[in-house]
């Protein structure tokens, strides 16, 4: 809760205030546009005031401890006793939280219905697809003999191609429709990432991207998962955020550890210097079918958070700076314990171990 004059200098703030922001000098007396770089407070002031007297509220988002946090904001004017406006009273709540499971919810009800939707529309163009493109074979192989003007052969490769293309948006559904029971196991997240991440090493040095995995310096408690569904969430990020940059770039893994907190969890993220999504597009990350690329189906995202959802996790996108960052987090089994790294595992553990061309 901060009260400010008429000119916009904080006049008091509580302590609650004092800790949400940080403070450790006294600030009263001082302007509010001071309060916070991320949050422009005393433009929102300026704006409450040519809407008086209705108090309006605006969420900001910002970079906290490593994670985005959403900040709701209440100006309304503060009178005297002689009901003149002498100031302002600005609200601030942390509701990070709140909006994050109310995102989570939509999903889950657009994910119920899709994944019924899936399935039929999977049944019903399944078997005429597979009929429409025996029989473009078929006429290829009768026009062989027919010598087919270029015309003829330019519409029969569109047909291929298109019917390639609502083949792929066939599978797409497929896969959608198809993530059903997990099958969960321990999983040592340390070397699941480092085998992902060589994975795509030998096309990251072919578009000059360099490459970079931080760790912890202590190992890193099990989790349960399904392995293989963990793989493919992994693969498709990296995937992103290489073809993010195809003139080069830096490219981030980062793996904490959160198991000590509540509720215990461990968070990866996948950080790269492309572009980034533009900020009008930024909810409909993981919807089914968005995509910002020339190709694809744009269900690889949505895929991707339907895994981490199964798994009582979330799976979040933000921009820190001039990086694109998608970060996941899955919860840690309570007096979960590091796991023995195989025998065919890598032994050695740097925590910034770096695969640079």
């Amino acid at each position: 809760m901060i009260t400010t004059d008429g000119r916009g200098s904080i006049t008091s703030i509580n302590r609650r205030g004092s800790e949400l922001f940080g403070l450790t000098g006294e600030f009263v007396g001082r302007p509010l546009s001071e309060l916070s770089k991320d949050l422009y407070l005393e433009s929102f002031r300026q704006e409450a005031n040519a809407l008086l007297p209705q108090p309006i509220s605006k969420d900001f988002t910002v970079p906290k401890d490593g994670y985005t946090a959403t900040l709701r904001s209440v100006c309304q004017p503060l009178f005297n006793r002689q009901q003149s406006v002498i100031g302002n009273v600005v609200q601030v709540r942390d509701v990070t939280e709140p909006t994050l499971i109310e995102q989570r919810m939509r999903r889950m009800e657009r994910y119920m219905g899709l994944g019924s939707l899936a399935a039929g529309l999977h049944h019903e163009i399944k078997n005429p697809l597979a009929a429409l493109s025996l029989h473009v074979q078929l006429l290829e192989e009768e026009l062989e003999t027919a010598r087919p003007t270029a015309e003829v052969q330019e519409m029969l490769e569109v047909i291929q191609t298109e019917v390639a293309r609502v083949g792929g948006v066939l599978e797409g559904f497929r896969d959608f429709a198809s993530l059903g029971q997990l099958n969960l196991t321990q999983v040592d997240l340390d070397s699941l990432v480092q085998r992902q991440l060589r994975l795509v090493a030998p096309r990251a040095r072919q578009q000059r991207v360099h490459t970079r995995l931080i760790l912890p310096d202590q190992p890193l408690p099990v989790v349960q998962a399904d392995r293989v569904r963990l793989e493919q969430v992994l693969v498709n990020l990296l995937v992103n955020a290489l073809e993010a940059m195809p003139d080069g770039g830096d490219l981030t893994i980062h793996v904490t550890d959160h198991s000590l907190t509540h509720p215990p969890s461990l968070r990866v993220a996948v950080e790269d210097t492309g572009p980034g999504i533009p900020e009008s597009l930024c909810d409909r990350v993981f919807d089914p079918y968005f995509t910002t690329k020339r190709e694809g189906t744009g269900m690889g995202l949505a895929i991707c958070d339907k895994i981490i959802s199964q798994h009582k996790g979330s799976l979040e996108y933000h921009r820190t700076g001039d990086r694109t960052v998608f970060e996941f987090s899955l919860p840690v089994p309570q007096f979960a314990s590091a796991l023995e790294v195989d025998d065919d595992q890598d032994q050695d553990r740097d925590p910034a171990q770096d695969y640079q061309k």
